[in-house]
């Protein structure tokens, strides 16, 4: 009886079903009548704190505790590009140009449909794929989807999230100081240094990586940038030859997922719906983000795909057919965790218009969500034998 219930959180689905459980827990918090007692708990000052920045616990999880998901994603991003799915240039060619394109749309289709003015910061908020909510609904769908296509999805957000860093230090970065600037390029310096000179012992990496994180946070940039900057430091292997790089990312994914991510996620999905009007729902903004992530997603990635595999630059995932393409084009709308980050960095004198990209966020991804979810069901017909042997075969034309 309870067999469905517990294979969801022993597969890819685990993640994913816990982001979907956090996000209603924060949204039944922002209307109970709990409702004060929740927005005191994260945005209340302190009534201590060693950083005088961050004075509430809203800023202590979107600064501090997002870092480690940051290094862990940085973690991520050297090893498949040193030794992993981006190692190739060949095969890294369909991914990056999905992902760029399934940036650059939804950022056009927000422009369009929210007519720029006052909204035009938030152009980037659709541009994001989250990893552990798209892998969770493909992994609710078993062996049915070709292993193509699930190293296909999980290459693009990868780079996605390589893109929506970039963004973030580029266009959410409002003033800089200088002096900390150059302190925060001394310290990554010694690191690189470290990694230069093949130190073995993790200690000197966490102790520094915090020192980079309290001078990035000091200068302007925002301070989870700190974690990937970190992250590319740490080396590969050892001296004797064990792999350090993969042995911290092993240990540092599940409390990613399972514990800072699902704590974002609670203290940033709560939207009060009280005193809001119908207005809320049917402004630009959160329209302009739901069809960024729903329609901007789908044709940017699927179009470029699709073009891509007709010139012949790079041939589309291995026995994957042109709708379950479709079908993981839409799963890559489903822009939770770094959509309401940057969601937060757009807006941060406007808090209404944070709240209302919150609502645009998470139907969006809903949407998105549900529709590839069925998309991939009704199109997938792939046997378990059958996608364990696909990824290696070549696609037909």
């Amino acid at each position: 009886m309870f067999a469905p219930v517990r294979a969801l959180f022993v597969s890819d689905a685990s993640a994913g079903i816990l982001l979907i459980i956090v996000a209603a827990a924060a949204m039944l918090a922002a209307n109970s009548p709990f409702a004060a007692e929740y927005k005191q708990l994260f945005y209340g000052e302190l009534a201590w704190t060693p950083i005088p920045k961050l004075d509430d616990l809203h800023l202590w999880i979107n600064d501090g505790l997002m870092a480690i998901f940051f290094f862990v994603v940085g973690l991520e991003v050297k090893r498949e590009l040193v030794s992993g799915s981006l190692a190739d240039p060949a095969a890294r060619r369909l991914p990056m140009v999905a992902a760029a394109a399934g940036m650059l749309a939804p950022a056009a289709v927000f422009i369009a449909v929210s007519g720029g003015g006052q909204y035009s910061n938030g152009w980037a908020i659709p541009a994001a794929t989250d990893i552990a909510f798209a892998m969770g609904v493909l992994g609710l769908l078993g062996n049915r989807v070709p292993a193509s296509l699930r190293l296909f999805l999980l290459t693009v957000a990868i780079v996605d999230d390589i893109g929506a860093v970039l963004v973030i230090a580029v266009f959410y970065t409002p003033t800089i100081k200088l002096v900390w600037l150059l302190i925060s390029a001394v310290v990554f310096g010694i690191m690189l240094a470290m990694n230069r000179a093949k130190v073995g012992s993790l200690w000197p990496y966490v102790l520094m990586s915090v020192v980079l994180w309290y001078c990035v946070l000091n200068t302007g940039v925002h301070a989870t940038i700190a974690g990937v900057l970190a992250a590319l430091t740490i080396p590969m292997q050892r001296p004797d030859g064990n792999s350090m790089l993969e042995k911290l990312e092993h240990r540092l994914a599940p409390w990613s997922a399972y514990l800072v991510v699902p704590v974002f996620g609670f203290a940033n999905a709560g939207v009060s719906l009280g005193g809001m009007g119908i207005e809320a729902f049917t402004d630009p903004l959160p329209i302009a983000i739901a069809a960024g992530l729903v329609l901007g997603k789908q044709v940017g990635i699927f179009s470029i795909v699709w073009l891509a595999d007709k010139v012949g630059f790079a041939p589309r995932p291995a026995n994957a057919s042109w709708p379950e393409i479709w079908g993981i084009s839409i799963l890559c709308g489903i822009g939770f965790t770094m959509s309401l980050f940057i969601g937060g960095l757009a807006f941060p004198q406007q808090p209404m218009f944070v709240e209302e990209a919150k609502i645009g966020i998470l139907t969006g991804s809903a949407i998105s969500a549900v529709l590839g979810y069925i998309v991939l069901r009704l199109t997938t017909t792939h046997t378990d034998a059958e996608c364990d042997d696909q990824v290696n075969q070549p696609s037909e034309a």
